[in-house]
Protein backbone atom coordinates (compact mmCIF):
# COMPACT_ATOMS: atom_id res chain seq x y z
CA UNK A 1 0.00 0.00 0.00
CA UNK A 2 1.57 3.53 -0.97
CA UNK A 3 1.88 5.98 1.54
CA UNK A 4 -1.35 8.15 -0.12
CA UNK A 5 -3.48 5.35 0.21
CA UNK A 6 -2.44 4.40 4.31
CA UNK A 7 -3.10 8.15 5.18
CA UNK A 8 -6.51 7.86 2.93
CA UNK A 9 -7.01 4.89 4.70
CA UNK A 10 -6.32 6.30 8.16
CA UNK A 11 -8.11 9.57 7.73
CA UNK A 12 -11.67 7.74 6.44
CA UNK A 13 -11.10 5.30 9.58
CA UNK A 14 -11.16 8.31 11.60
CA UNK A 15 -13.89 9.94 10.38
CA UNK A 16 -16.21 7.00 10.44
CA UNK A 17 -14.99 6.41 14.22
CA UNK A 18 -16.22 9.61 15.14
CA UNK A 19 -19.62 9.54 13.63
CA UNK A 20 -20.27 6.48 14.85
CA UNK A 21 -18.80 7.58 18.53
CA UNK A 22 -21.26 10.84 18.08
CA UNK A 23 -24.44 8.84 17.12
CA UNK A 24 -24.20 6.39 20.05
CA UNK A 25 -23.43 9.56 22.31
CA UNK A 26 -26.48 11.24 21.42
CA UNK A 27 -28.02 8.01 21.33
CA UNK A 28 -27.20 7.48 24.92
CA UNK A 29 -28.28 11.40 25.88
CA UNK A 30 -31.60 11.45 27.63
CA UNK A 31 -33.06 15.15 27.94
CA UNK A 32 -36.30 15.83 30.48
CA UNK A 33 -38.57 18.63 30.68
CA UNK A 34 -38.85 20.43 34.42
CA UNK A 35 -42.18 22.09 33.73
CA UNK A 36 -42.83 25.19 36.02
CA UNK A 37 -46.12 27.31 35.99
CA UNK A 38 -44.30 30.16 34.53
CA UNK A 39 -40.51 28.28 32.76
CA UNK A 40 -39.56 25.26 31.47
CA UNK A 41 -36.44 23.98 31.68
CA UNK A 42 -34.10 21.11 30.23
CA UNK A 43 -31.91 18.55 31.29
CA UNK A 44 -29.68 15.97 30.43
CA UNK A 45 -29.66 12.95 32.44
CA UNK A 46 -26.60 10.59 33.31
CA UNK A 47 -26.75 6.98 31.78
CA UNK A 48 -26.48 5.03 35.10
CA UNK A 49 -28.64 2.78 36.77
CA UNK A 50 -30.41 5.32 39.30
CA UNK A 51 -30.74 8.13 36.54
CA UNK A 52 -32.94 5.18 34.61
CA UNK A 53 -34.64 4.30 37.51
CA UNK A 54 -35.53 7.93 37.99
CA UNK A 55 -36.57 7.94 34.23
CA UNK A 56 -38.89 4.99 34.62
CA UNK A 57 -41.30 7.31 37.45
CA UNK A 58 -41.75 10.45 34.12
CA UNK A 59 -43.85 12.02 33.77
CA UNK A 60 -44.28 12.76 37.32
CA UNK A 61 -45.64 15.46 39.44
CA UNK A 62 -43.57 17.46 42.96
CA UNK A 63 -44.24 20.39 45.01
CA UNK A 64 -40.21 20.94 45.34
CA UNK A 65 -39.19 22.77 48.72
CA UNK A 66 -36.16 25.08 49.59
CA UNK A 67 -33.80 23.33 51.64
CA UNK A 68 -30.24 25.09 53.36
CA UNK A 69 -30.70 28.05 50.62
CA UNK A 70 -29.11 25.80 48.45
CA UNK A 71 -31.49 23.03 46.88
CA UNK A 72 -34.51 22.61 45.89
CA UNK A 73 -36.23 18.98 46.95
CA UNK A 74 -38.77 16.21 47.09
CA UNK A 75 -39.88 12.97 47.99
CA UNK A 76 -40.05 10.72 45.48
CA UNK A 77 -43.10 7.98 45.30
CA UNK A 78 -40.53 5.81 45.66
CA UNK A 79 -36.96 4.85 46.75
CA UNK A 80 -34.33 4.78 43.76
CA UNK A 81 -32.02 1.90 42.70
CA UNK A 82 -28.22 2.71 44.15
CA UNK A 83 -26.95 -0.25 42.44
CA UNK A 84 -23.12 0.80 40.85
CA UNK A 85 -23.08 4.07 42.99
CA UNK A 86 -20.62 5.91 43.85
CA UNK A 87 -20.45 6.28 47.75
CA UNK A 88 -21.19 10.02 47.44
CA UNK A 89 -20.86 13.58 45.48
CA UNK A 90 -19.82 17.36 44.68
CA UNK A 91 -22.97 18.81 43.21
CA UNK A 92 -22.99 22.01 41.18
CA UNK A 93 -25.56 24.73 40.71
CA UNK A 94 -27.66 22.69 38.01
CA UNK A 95 -27.09 19.28 39.41
CA UNK A 96 -30.13 17.07 39.52
CA UNK A 97 -29.94 14.48 41.93
CA UNK A 98 -31.14 11.50 44.53
CA UNK A 99 -30.08 11.86 48.38
CA UNK A 100 -30.10 7.95 49.10
CA UNK A 101 -30.32 7.90 52.91
CA UNK A 102 -33.87 9.90 52.49
CA UNK A 103 -34.89 8.67 49.48
CA UNK A 104 -35.97 12.38 47.86
CA UNK A 105 -34.68 14.49 45.21
CA UNK A 106 -32.82 17.30 45.25
CA UNK A 107 -32.20 20.08 42.41
CA UNK A 108 -28.89 22.37 43.33
CA UNK A 109 -29.14 26.35 42.64
CA UNK A 110 -26.17 26.95 44.70
CA UNK A 111 -22.54 24.73 45.23
CA UNK A 112 -22.22 22.07 47.43
CA UNK A 113 -19.13 20.19 49.42
CA UNK A 114 -19.54 16.61 49.19
CA UNK A 115 -22.45 14.72 50.70
CA UNK A 116 -22.46 11.08 50.88
CA UNK A 117 -24.93 9.24 49.46
CA UNK A 118 -25.62 11.96 47.00
CA UNK A 119 -26.26 10.73 43.27
CA UNK A 120 -25.97 13.00 41.05
CA UNK A 121 -28.39 12.01 38.08
CA UNK A 122 -28.24 14.81 35.75
CA UNK A 123 -28.03 18.41 34.75
CA UNK A 124 -30.13 21.38 33.59
CA UNK A 125 -29.37 22.72 30.55
CA UNK A 126 -29.31 26.25 31.07
CA UNK A 127 -31.47 28.68 33.32
CA UNK A 128 -30.67 26.86 37.09
CA UNK A 129 -30.40 30.15 38.86
CA UNK A 130 -34.11 30.29 38.53
CA UNK A 131 -34.46 27.85 41.19
CA UNK A 132 -32.89 30.40 43.23
CA UNK A 133 -35.53 33.53 42.80
CA UNK A 134 -38.66 32.11 44.39
CA UNK A 135 -39.57 30.87 47.69
CA UNK A 136 -41.94 29.05 49.33
CA UNK A 137 -43.19 25.55 47.28
CA UNK A 138 -43.68 25.32 43.84
CA UNK A 139 -45.12 22.49 42.09
CA UNK A 140 -42.93 21.30 39.28
CA UNK A 141 -43.62 18.29 36.46
CA UNK A 142 -41.14 16.06 35.22
CA UNK A 143 -41.64 14.47 31.83
CA UNK A 144 -39.14 12.88 29.04
CA UNK A 145 -38.28 15.17 26.08
CA UNK A 146 -39.74 14.43 22.77
CA UNK A 147 -36.51 13.46 20.94
CA UNK A 148 -37.93 15.65 18.16
CA UNK A 149 -37.48 18.59 20.45
CA UNK A 150 -34.03 18.85 20.25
Amino acid sequence: MTNRKWILSIIILAVCSTSYLQKNTEAKSIKIKLIFQERTLTATMNDTPTARDFLSLLPLELTLDDYAATEKVSQLPRRLSTKNTPAGSNPSVGDITYYSPWGNLAIFYRDFGYAGGLIILGRIDSGAGFLENWKGSKKVRIELMDIKQN
